[in-house]
């Protein structure tokens, strides 16, 4: 994968975030707090954590493909890379203390699982049209 669409791709990344925790965030408060509102500075917050959460994903970038057990190892240090930022933010500016870090750390996970659930599906969507214009190729060779 070229620069250009790595960096594409961690646009899009942001936007799935971005839009995940504001659904998340959505239903909580409306399950848990129905009378509180979403201000811009959270709003702005929520960009910026999104926003980090993307840049982070630049652990993947390499100009060569990489084997299934690197790219594993890159997976963990990530996540890890990922929690350690946001919480250690989040605590920084006293969005979270005591047990609000452990929430935070499974929003996070939830977060991360639908980011990449949503990538995999995508990444399977490409290869299935990539196989496909391979077999229309191999069989206009083979005629």
């Amino acid at each position: 994968m070229n620069f250009l669409e790595f960096v594409q791709k961690i646009i899009k990344n942001f936007f799935i975030i971005f839009a995940s925790i504001i659904m998340i965030i959505t239903l909580l408060r409306q399950m848990y707090h129905p009378d509180m509102d979403f201000d811009l500075k959270s709003i702005y917050i929520l960009m910026a954590f999104s926003f980090l959460g993307a840049l982070t994903e630049f652990i993947f970038y390499s100009p060569n493909d990489l084997s299934e057990k690197k790219m594993r190892i890159r997976i963990i240090i990530h996540f890890f890379t990922l929690e350690i930022l946001l919480i250690v933010l989040a605590s920084a500016l006293n969005l979270v203390t005591g047990q609000g870090v452990i929430i935070l750390a499974l929003q996070i996970a939830v977060i991360y699982i639908i980011v990449h659930l949503l990538s995999w599906q995508n990444d399977k969507k490409d290869a299935k049209k990539i196989n496909e214009k391979l077999k229309t190729f191999k069989k206009d060779v083979d005629e």
